[in-house]
């Protein structure tokens, strides 16, 4: 049973640490036969962005809706800022006041303007953020007399986070919030959702980029089957900084492996002049190989030390769920400019 604080409003605490904004135990959900969620359990903190990642079908949007209070838990229960999560009339008013939600797709009035829309959704809320503080955070000053309709992809994203921040929420859902952007505006997204951690908001994110995960995340989940398999910070996840690192270069053509010294390593292998180094050393084993070619005037090409990559951790974790995170590497097939 998960134990109330002293104030609701405040929340519960985790161990000493920072008070509590989602805390969730046992959290199951059915569709007649599928069991879609299989006994969740969920710690966010205030003040932190935490990323839930998964394959299409894992149970992430279910776990999202229950948690933001539009679906019902088959088992299992949830509080959200406090708020138990599927309680009274009151209680849901309450939490819908204090979370802002950011949805993969929103509709707005395309003939307003974007100061318009700004003001209107904020006289929904008992205490609204100015409508230029809002644009601002979005970095959308430029565009307040713009038309919704005229709005180019990006820039509609922007706007769909102003209207979930009009209403100055506590807690925040973005739910893949830069697909289908291009570089630049997924640059701009994250610095927008940069901002809000800045004024102490608490972000829940679900995104298939594994690059927006570990440059966002304070801590991200994984999860499989309706289950959560792995959680901890972007570093950690999966045990991923204690892995052996990767020391790659490539050799000039007169040399081969057994000119290479030997360095602490699991592995060495020689590949068309491109030699690949494991270590769980990789401080000691590069400095003794930069050490060697240095004294003799070798030069070594493309010289790389690298941990394996959060998207390495998460296709092992997923693997054989046959859905493929997008990297800094992959475009989405439709880009949607700044």
């Amino acid at each position: 049973m998960i134990q109330t604080g002293e104030s609701e409003r405040a929340g519960t605490t985790d161990a000493g640490e920072r008070p509590v904004a989602i805390e969730a135990r046992g959290l199951r959900k059915a569709y007649g036969q599928l069991q879609a969620v299989r006994g969740v359990d969920i710690t966010v903190r205030r003040g932190e962005v935490f990323c839930l990642l998964g394959p299409n079908g894992a149970g992430k949007t279910s776990v999202v809706e229950i948690l933001e209070g539009y679906r019902t838990a088959s088992g299992g229960e949830a509080r959200v800022l406090g708020i138990p999560v599927g309680g009274s009339t009151a209680a849901s008013r309450e939490l819908r006041e204090r979370v802002g939600i950011v949805l993969q797709s929103c509709g707005v009035q395309p003939d307003l303007t974007v100061a318009e829309l700004v003001e209107m959704y904020g006289r929904y809320h008992r205490h609204p953020r100015p409508v230029d503080e809002v644009l601002a955070l979005v970095e959308l000053e430029a565009k307040r007399g713009e038309r919704a309709g005229e709005l180019s992809g990006g820039q509609r994203r922007r706007l769909d986070l102003a209207l979930a921040l009009v209403g100055d929420p506590e807690l925040i859902f973005l739910d893949e919030p830069t697909t289908g952007f291009d570089p630049a505006a997924r640059r701009q997204a994250w610095s927008a959702i940069r901002s809000l951690c800045e004024l102490g908001k608490t972000i829940f994110l679900t995104t298939h980029f594994m690059d927006e995960a570990q440059y966002l995340g304070d801590r991200v989940a994984v999860m499989r089957a309706g289950e959560i398999i792995a959680e901890g910070t972007p570093d950690e996840l999966g045990g991923r900084d204690r892995r052996p690192a990767e020391i790659r270069f490539t050799l000039p053509e007169n040399l081969t492996l057994e000119d290479v010294p030997e360095v602490p390593s699991e592995q060495r292998t020689l590949d068309a002049g491109h030699v690949l180094v494991h270590t769980s050393q990789p401080v000691e084993a590069a400095h003794q190989i930069t050490g060697w070619a240095l004294e003799r005037g070798i030069a070594l090409g493309s010289f790389q030390i690298a941990q394996p990559t959060l998207e390495d951790i998460y296709l092992e974790l997923t693997r054989g769920d046959g859905d493929e995170p997008a990297s800094q590497s992959h475009t989405a097939p439709e880009e949607i400019s700044a």
